[in-house]
């Protein structure tokens, strides 16, 4: 069976069942490996994408939900880590480990999508479904936050 989506920002079809995870149909299909694999279970965080804007769970979301609509990977925002929160997690510090690392950037970029401002409160509600093993979320937070303030200046 194939599956036609948008990806990035460009149309794909892929040839998979239609309960094939999308993580994997992103990662062994397509060859995105931004994309990570943590728990499978939907509960770390670490496959997060976004599907129309929304963040989901790549590792529990069959292919087929995606068909006729948008997906984005870390690998959206940026090839050169110009985006705002690709800048801001390097300025942080964020990545220890850095396999929770695209989930979060993704979560954190659905946020900011629809949060120009957002409150601890709401960075902790967005981010509440990304485990980071090395316990940096300290950091995400301000990172979150520095990011949040140069996009309201853009």
């Amino acid at each position: 069976m194939t599956t036609s989506f948008n990806l990035n920002g460009k149309q794909v079809t892929v040839k998979a069942e239609p309960d094939t995870p999308l993580l994997w149909v992103i990662r062994d299909e397509i060859g995105l490996t931004g994309t990570k694999f943590g728990c499978g279970v939907a509960l770390c965080g670490a496959c997060t994408v976004q599907l129309d804007g929304a963040p989901i769970r790549s590792c529990q979301t069959p292919v087929s939900a995606a068909a006729g609509k948008k997906v984005a990977t870390v690998e959206s925002l940026s090839k050169d880590n110009s985006h705002p929160l690709q800048k801001a997690w390097i300025a942080h510090d964020v990545p220890q480990c850095g396999y929770c690392q695209s989930g979060q950037l993704m979560s954190a970029a659905a946020l900011l999508r629809t949060n120009k401002n957002p409150s601890d409160a709401d960075i902790e509600n967005a981010m509440s479904g990304n485990i980071c093993r090395c316990g940096t979320y300290n950091r995400i937070r301000a990172a979150i936050k520095s990011a949040a303030a140069e996009m309201r200046k853009a």
